[in-house]
């Protein structure tokens, strides 16, 4: 009996260390919320939205995946935050060195952010991304480098053997091309390979152990997480957010208290660079007739040209997207049979992109180093620009050239060299107090047998994405690959590039146009570094790991200000209500309690909550219904007085139909600092309410 035990054990060992469709897998979440209050926001770009309370938390999502021996592995993190930048995964990089030593490096580890427009901005060592924030905000970086470091170790410990699943669908319901008259540009024979303007399609890795338990999933689709607009402040992992927690919540037992439950479900980022979610699309604010379709103007103002979503508010357009998200994301999920296969792998490489050699048609070109064009500071539908600038723009305004040559006068070679685009921003030489925009990038390319993650370093559009998967695909199946190879683009990874069009669209110089950095060759030059790195990934050769990556960290200047004290009035104390609930509430009624506050800079409460909504129990004992973590509840803060270091937390609850009746309070948690600089918890509780059934 003994020997036939010996020899079971030793074949279920084999099993699992000899299988070619055996993985190890493991999956961790961290919370990554940054300040909430008091700094800009990361991706419109428009003055004083700052953070002013949560709507949702931000949330690191990581995976590692390893080949059967353990031999090699690769770590994805999806991010609730706008992109990956080069001075976060540099620290991320640095700290996982400090635990691990070079199991985890630049080459294998991928950042890859969800591009939600709503969490706090200043996590660059650029300055082209740090005016808005007023320079680095070191709290914003540290509450990601923390999270996402964390979301690892938790990936890394809890590792075990397992199977992976793939399976491919469509949504069609979530996206539009929000430069359409660009995309048709592309030549017609190209564009006749494609249904749609915007790619529909969806692609789901499942993760489950050897028994069949539920692990993990990650979803690639590509759509701006722009929902929530410019007019929000609250922190908000937008539709890709809300998406995640739905999924989490699902395989979770309905649970959204922070961290709890062990599947991590992430709806990660792709080729999103024209996709917009607002489906209902742009329209005239003064006339509600269609905007103009390739300067996307009204009257010839581009501040009237805004897309709305398909709810009745920002956040119902939030809930609506997210929803189609996850449910077209589970029924995949549900249905995943497609096994993977083979090995792991990866490459990655840095490349000085600003002078990148191509041969096209014939004809000798390069990429140029980075500049922005007019059309950049005209914004686009989902968030308009300011002074009056519009998309489509390819002439000079001697006005603004003026104001431009101010900073810098780009040489006569740069303009040239970024044509048609009119250079409204020399950024690549503007190196005060450090430089403005990246001149080097990093490419990276993962394989998990038959599946290949393209981790690119911006936002491509939908015909970009496109010629890209394109390139790869076929370079690793000319290479030896099988022809089942699926690749996805994993987007806005590792640090910022802003936007890649085809050349085609470059022509016409929409937003995303002026935002191609390096030139109208930009796409081509990285076809042509990606095809690279498949080659070298079919035929296991090494890369070049090219030029040292720049860190600036020690440059960073700030110019936020601090927060200097608390106070509240006499006779009250952190944490006192100043506006109750009332007796009692029915269903989709919204309680509302407001509370003397510290500043919630004074701690971020990760893994904890600035509210909960607690409901009485049978025994008079308190237990947590709610936090700020989940889509009923909002946490608004304001200082009523900057003078005297005054502030108001509000705390809403929208009562959802299915909530047990009963008796229930709110709470309040924060930190409130004196005038010593010292730093206090506090907490306050509305009175007990009744909830009707």
């Amino acid at each position: 009996m003994l020997l036939l035990a010996l020899l079971l054990l030793f074949a279920s060992l084999a099993s699992v260390h000899g299988s070619d469709s055996t993985y190890y897998i493991g999956a961790g979440r961290y919370d990554i919320t940054g300040p909430a209050a008091g700094v800009e926001m990361m991706g419109y770009a428009k003055p004083q939205q700052y953070t002013s309370g949560i709507h949702i938390r931000q949330w690191s999502r990581a995976f590692v995946i390893a080949d059967a021996q353990q031999k090699s592995r690769i770590v994805f993190v999806s991010i609730d935050a706008c992109m990956g930048t080069q001075i976060l995964k540099n620290e991320v990089i640095k700290a996982l060195a400090n635990t691990y030593g070079d199991l985890y490096t630049n080459d294998n580890v991928l950042i890859s952010g969800t591009h939600t427009h709503s969490a706090p901005a200043g996590y660059f060592q650029y300055a082209m991304y740090q005016i808005m924030s007023l320079g680095f905000v070191n709290q914003t970086l540290q509450a990601l480098v923390n999270g996402i470091v964390e979301s690892i170790n938790i990936a890394h410990t809890s590792l075990q053997p397992g199977k992976l699943l793939i399976n491919s669908g469509q949504l069609y319901n979530a996206s539009i091309n929000r430069s359409p008259t660009a995309y048709l540009l592309n030549p017609p024979e190209e564009r006749a390979k494609y249904n749609y303007d915007t790619d529909k399609g969806m692609l789901v890795l499942k993760m489950v152990d050897l028994n069949g338990k539920d692990i993990g999933m990650i979803d690639w689709f590509a759509v701006h997480c722009v929902s929530m607009n410019n007019t929000n402040t609250l922190i908000s992992g937008d539709n890709k957010g809300y998406a995640s927690m739905l999924m989490e919540q699902a395989m979770n037992g309905g649970d959204d208290l922070p961290n709890k439950g062990y599947f991590v479900g992430a709806f990660a980022q792709s080729n999103e660079g024209d996709v917009s979610p607002n489906i209902l699309g742009p329209h005239c604010l003064d006339t509600g007739l269609p905007c103009d379709p390739v300067h996307s103007t009204c009257n010839g103002r581009n501040e009237l040209c805004v897309a709305s979503g398909p709810g009745v508010d920002m956040k119902d357009s939030t809930r609506i997207i997210g929803e189609r998200q996850f449910e077209a994301a589970k029924a995949l999920y549900g249905n995943a049979t497609t096994i993977v296969s083979g090995p792991v792998d990866y490459r990655h490489q840095f490349v000085d992109m600003t002078n990148i050699k191509l041969v096209v048609n014939g004809t000798n070109v390069h990429t140029c180093p980075p500049a922005m064009g007019y059309s950049f500071a005209a914004g686009c539908m989902d968030g308009q620009g300011a002074f009056n600038f519009t998309q489509g723009s390819t002439m000079d305004n001697p006005f603004w050239d003026f104001v431009r040559d101010i900073l810098h006068t780009p040489s006569q070679a740069q303009i040239e060299c970024h044509h048609p685009k009119p250079i409204l921003l020399d950024t690549g030489d503007l190196d005060f107090p450090y430089p403005w925009e990246p001149a080097i990038a990093p490419v990276q390319l993962f394989r998990i047998g038959q599946l290949a993650i393209i981790g690119v370093p911006g936002e491509f559009t939908t015909m970009s994405g496109r010629r890209l998967r394109d390139t790869v695909y076929q370079t690793l199946v000319q290479y030896g690959f099988g022809s089942d190879t699926v690749p996805v683009i994993a987007g806005l990874a590792n640090t910022y590039c802003d936007y890649i069009t085809t050349f085609e669209e470059y022509q016409e110089q929409r937003y995303e146009a002026g935002s191609t950095i390096y030139g109208p060759y930009t796409l081509i030059a990285f076809q042509q570094l990606y095809a690279n790195l498949a080659v070298a990934l079919a035929k296991n050769q090494t890369v070049d790991p090219g030029p040292n990556v720049p860190d600036y960290s020690s440059k960073q200047v700030s110019f936020l200000p601090p927060v200097l004290f608390d106070h509240v009035p006499s006779p009250y104390s952190f944490g006192s209500v100043v506006k109750d609930a009332k007796p009692q509430y029915n269903v989709n009624d919204v309680v509302e309690v407001d509370f003397w506050s510290g500043h919630p800079q004074n701690n971020l409460m990760t893994m904890k909550t600035f509210l909960t909504v607690e409901q009485q129990t049978s025994s008079g004992d308190w237990s947590v219904y709610l936090t700020d973590n989940s889509w009923f509840t909002q946490f608004h803060w304001q200082r009523t007085s900057e003078l005297l270091g005054e502030s108001i937390a509000n705390i809403t609850w929208t009562i959802a139909p299915g909530t047990p009746p009963g008796t229930y309070k709110i709470q309040h948690f924060g930190f409130h600092k004196d005038l010593g600089g010292d730093v206090y918890p506090y907490s306050g509780s509305s009175s007990p309410f009744t909830v009707n059934a």
